[in-house]
């Protein structure tokens, strides 16, 4: 019973787990072709025998084929051709090698789907020719050729220009056959009639209003004769082109503001390489306020917003309908400028109950304006729920002079609606009437003070002399003579 006891706790856990280690691995071995082995990111075939003839593959339901980011091939004879869909399921290739076996045919598309190929290396293969159109649309950092009997001719021409533009000084020595089968050095290899391309466009005013349309055309050059295409990236507007051998027109229209600063370009190719020929697009459109929010609080207040505008928009914020004065104490910041679209905020530093109200925020340029209101609540006022929001008194609004502003400083001002800084104007008013009171206070505490000793020197058993003796300040405060002892009372006062 113990027996059972102990082979069905932990340690029969354990088993099971080295069980189904052990049967994964088996499922992998698999599925990894025979002369290869596998692990979840690598595959490297390097037995020579039996070896394979055709470019490895995993089997279904086995390792994922989307984490492999190795490939390593050597001493593979009979492996001559990849083909367009050998290596289309590796779509997380980084690293290819293929080293010391018989490579002789590299499909065009073979590499389509394997954008992350980063280092290619077809060293001493059976290689006579290499097309650029296999590489052209992937960013490596290292492509090895060395060891292959290329044939001299246009083809290969390619790798020459793209040994000349590296600035490494570690170039490769590469050779191929002429016609005579004499190894002759890349470097030196001259083929008439066989250059790289040139492309010419020719762009009007690439500055263009919101919604008009505007027609690019371009010309191409080369021997070979390039093909010609655009190159038009993620524009948004409708467009469509025509070509006709060296020649080509773009036509754009009903243009987007979204398109503006993208840029467009003119691509001349053949088997040597290729040119192309750029320019930028500016699109003018009336500015679009896209975000105004409720004010935030981190080391300032921050009512933030989002303007698109070209050209650059003026901004110019209101409080309660009147032009809102700005200082260091209130003030519009941009904080990131994206082309035509500014993002920033209102800065209000230390903000009171005095202002709370609605903000509104105008932008304008030579194209049109737009604008937002939003509402915000800073603090309560005194003596009121912070939740309350009281109507604002009319007092607070005077007309004062404005300074210019623009985007990071905000707009054109006017004498003819009234501003909001006010603030101190009504703290001096409050003072005053504080100052009021005080005053008025302590003539009335005099005037009761007088009152009192007047009283008691009526009625008190004590002479006047007394009296000055308690009260020292008395003959200040009363108009009496003392140099009369003998006058009655009532000729004191």
């Amino acid at each position: 019973m113990s027996s059972w006891i102990r082979w069905h706790g932990p340690a029969m856990a354990r088993l099971w787990g080295f069980c189904w280690l052990v049967v994964g691995f088996w499922r992998a071995a698999l599925a990894c072709p025979t002369s290869c082995k596998c692990s979840a990111s690598r595959i490297w075939c390097s037995d020579p025998s039996p070896g394979i003839v055709a470019f490895p593959r995993l089997e279904p339901n086995s390792v994922d084929p989307e984490n492999i980011t190795e490939i390593f091939i050597a001493n593979q004879k009979r492996l001559e051709i990849i083909n367009e869909d050998d290596v289309e399921a590796y779509v997380g290739l980084r690293n290819l090698t293929i080293v010391d076996s018989g490579l002789k045919f590299v499909a065009h598309k073979a590499f389509l789907k394997n954008s992350n190929l980063q280092h290619i290396n077809f060293t001493r293969n059976k290689l006579t020719s290499l097309s650029r159109k296999h590489f052209r649309h992937l960013d490596l950092s290292e492509l090895i050729l060395v060891g292959n009997p290329f044939t001299c001719s246009c083809d290969i021409m390619w790798i020459k220009t793209l040994q000349e533009a590296k600035s490494s000084p570690d170039t490769q020595d590469l050779y191929c056959l002429n016609e005579s089968s004499k190894n002759i050095p890349l470097a030196n290899l001259q083929i008439p009639n066989c250059g790289l391309p040139s492309a010419n466009l020719a762009a009007p005013n690439l500055t263009v209003e919101e919604g008009k349309s505007i027609t690019l055309s371009c010309s191409v050059a080369g021997d070979p004769v390039p093909n010609m295409y655009w190159d038009v990236g993620n524009l948004v507007s409708k467009h469509m082109n025509e070509t006709s051998h060296t020649q080509g027109s773009l036509r754009i229209t009903n243009i987007s503001s979204d398109d503006s600063g993208k840029q467009i370009s003119c691509v001349a190719e053949n088997l040597v390489g290729e040119d192309q020929d750029s320019v930028n697009l500016t699109v003018h459109f009336a500015p679009t306020i896209t975000f105004l929010e409720s004010p935030t609080s981190d080391h300032h207040w921050c009512i933030p917003f989002t303007v698109k505008g070209n050209p650059k928009p003026a901004l110019q914020w209101f409080y309660n309908g009147a032009i809102l004065n700005e200082s260091k104490y209130i003030c519009t910041k941009i904080h990131v400028t994206n082309h035509t679209e500014y993002h920033g905020c209102l800065q209000l530093d230390n903000p009171t109950h005095m202002n709370n109200g609605d903000y509104t925020l105008i932008a304008k340029n030579e194209y049109g304006k737009d604008e937002k209101q939003i509402s915000a609540h800073f603090m309560g006022w005194p003596g009121i729920d912070d939740g309350a929001n009281p109507n604002y008194p009319d007092v607070i609004y005077e007309d004062y002079g404005t300074a210019a502003n623009d985007i990071g400083d905000t707009t054109n001002r006017s004498n003819e609606i009234p501003s909001t800084d006010v603030t101190d104007k009504t703290g001096r008013e409050h003072l005053s009437v504080y100052a009021v009171v005080v005053i008025a206070s302590v003539v009335g505490f005099c005037l009761l003070v007088m009152l009192f000793l007047l009283k008691l020197a009526r009625h008190s058993k004590f002479g006047m002399k007394d009296l000055f003796l308690v009260f020292p300040l008395f003959p200040l405060l009363v108009p009496v003579k003392i140099s009369k002892p003998e006058m009655n009372r009532e000729e004191w006062w």
